[in-house]
């Protein structure tokens, strides 16, 4: 059984157990959280809209931390222009725990 589901206007597809690197949440580590929920394939096929309106995943909040760097660099030829810029975009990570129909 999988689920699609929503958070930062992304979407992922989830089973039981895995892990999974959202854009960061308000929560801290150790916290459940629940996620709205737009598919659920099964054994008995795939339901959506109306169907899973009622549907709950839920996950428990692993970690809080950081990608690795990126550099971002700018530069304007002929005119001496340079700038140089690193960033980190935060995530958090879950265990998805239960899918609930």
């Amino acid at each position: 059984m999988y689920a699609i589901i929503e958070n930062g206007n992304k979407q992922y597809k989830v089973s039981e157990g895995d892990v999974l690197k959202v854009e960061k949440l308000n929560a801290e580590v150790g916290d459940e959280v629940t996620f709205s929920v737009l598919m659920v394939a099964g054994d008995d096929g795939v339901k959506t809209g109306a169907e899973v309106a009622s549907a709950k995943v839920t996950a428990k909040v692993e970690a809080q931390d950081k990608y690795k760097k990126i550099i971002v660099f700018k530069y304007k030829s002929k005119k001496g222009e340079r700038k140089k810029q690193g960033h980190r975009q935060p995530f958090t990570a879950v265990r998805i725990e239960k899918i609930s129909l």
